[in-house]
């Protein structure tokens, strides 16, 4: 297969602390761990279990205003706090440099109804084009992430791929790239092998998990042996990043999944 396997430490193996996660993705034959909160772990000690385990971190979400996931609150869709944005990427980039990970997930934030339209968009866009020369020293990829609205994240801004295309095309960074979520966009968009091959040019990283209920690949209504046929055929050699609730055990649910790679 052309991509690369991660496991999420905090939603599928339940491990807060993804250094105590590390041992347990390269037993379950992964070369790559994931997890939430860059701010949260020891980064020296995350690097010394990865070099003895032979694992690379692949991925973590950002800080402050890039990390919202939420309808409300502040994010990068608020044009009026546009460097506060680009400081939290950069802090962002900062703490991924030290960790030594591959990409860092951004989330945009909220709709906003005292905006003129277009104009989050455009926030957006300005951020992550003042962020991306930090990203691009630092060889981090920012990986933008549209969310689902009507199950899991209502009132968050960047719901379309589509969209989330537009914007990764009109920063034109070499460190700025879509993260597709197959769940997210099934519930939004359906029609996802097409979506995801005909935009691999703009796609830096996948997770996967199935609907409904966000459990493993092969427990929902999803095609996943296909879709993983189809990303291996378009060359996707990203990360594949699993990001689901187990429906059993953690173990035999990787086991389960990896069956369905190519």
């Amino acid at each position: 297969m052309s991509f690369t396997v991660s496991a999420n430490a905090n939603i599928v193996l339940g491990v807060d602390d993804p250094v105590d996660a590390v041992a347990e993705v390269a037993d379950l034959g992964l070369e790559a761990v994931e997890f939430w909160g860059i701010e949260d772990v020891d980064p020296e000690a995350l690097r010394d279990r990865c070099a003895e385990h032979g694992v690379v971190v692949s991925a973590s979400t950002c800080v402050g205003v890039a990390a919202n996931t939420q309808g409300k609150g502040p994010g990068l869709t608020d044009p009026s706090r546009h460097d506060e944005g680009v400081a939290d990427l950069e802090r962002s980039v900062e703490l991924g440099e030290a960790v030594g990970v591959d990409a860092l997930v951004v989330t945009v934030g909220p709709e906003r109804d005292d905006l003129p339209p277009g104009a989050e968009h455009r926030a957006i866009v300005n951020v992550l084009r003042d962020a991306a020369p930090a990203a691009e020293a630092a060889g981090i990829d920012l990986v933008v992430e549209p969310l689902n609205n009507p199950v899991d994240h209502p009132g968050y801004y960047l719901d379309s791929s589509y969209e989330a295309y537009e914007i990764v095309d009109a920063v034109d960074s070499p460190a700025v790239s879509v993260l597709f979520d197959v769940y997210h966009q099934q519930i939004t968009e359906g029609n996802v092998i097409e979506n995801l091959t005909d935009h691999a040019e703009f796609v830096g990283y996948v997770h996967v998990a199935d609907v409904p209920g966000r459990h493993e690949p092969g427990t929902g209504e999803l095609n996943y042996a296909r879709i993983f046929e189809a990303l291996d055929e378009a060359g996707y050699d990203g990360y594949v990043g699993l990001e689901y609730s187990p429906s059993t055990d953690a173990a035999e649910t990787v086991e389960s999944v990896l069956d369905l790679v190519p």
